[in-house]
């Protein structure tokens, strides 16, 4: 009886947990600084935090770029993307992942571009929530840099120019 308990156990925790994670789950689309779509990332809340699966495109091929959550929900190409705000940060934290106080909560690893100009990657932010009472990401921006972080400098790790912005609904 214990087993089949424990079966109908994982049964509705197997029904539940791919529930939850539909209703905290999104396609954000990328611009880049002309305004032309160069893909999507798509973002599931997990328990864990939020899992960000990139499929972007046109990119400099062969590069390093810092990607970040950026504070304000906005995206606009004419401004070079600076109406995004400053990286996001729940608590006053420095910048990066290897300096003392760091990191940001919308610090995440450099991203690598492949020599066809696609950039195909999964990463978890470990600070972000998506959905429900804790969300602390909707409104915000998911931001590519020209050049790599170098996860020390302040406030924003020497990344260089934002060229490709979505907006978190």
């Amino acid at each position: 009886m214990a087993s089949v308990c424990g079966l109908l156990a994982a049964g509705v925790l197997a029904t539940v947990g791919p529930a939850l994670a539909q209703e905290n789950s999104q396609e954000v689309t990328f611009v880049n600084a002309e305004g032309a779509e160069i893909g999507t990332a798509n973002l599931t809340g997990t328990e864990a935090g939020l899992l960000i699966e990139l499929d972007l495109s046109d990119l400099p091929p062969e590069t390093w770029h810092g990607f970040h959550i950026h504070e304000t929900g906005e995206c606009d190409p004419e401004e070079g993307f600076q109406t995004a705000g400053g990286h996001f940060s729940v608590s006053g934290t420095n910048h990066g992942i290897l300096v003392d106080g760091g990191p940001h909560s919308g610090d995440m690893p450099n991203q690598y571009v492949a020599a066809d100009g696609s950039l195909k990657a999964q990463v978890l932010n470990t600070y972000a929530i998506l959905g429900g009472e804790q969300d602390n990401v909707s409104g915000r921006a998911l931001m590519i840099h020209s050049g790599p972080d170098d996860y020390e400098s302040q406030p924003s790790g020497a990344a260089g120019d934002r060229i490709a912005c979505a907006v978190i609904e």
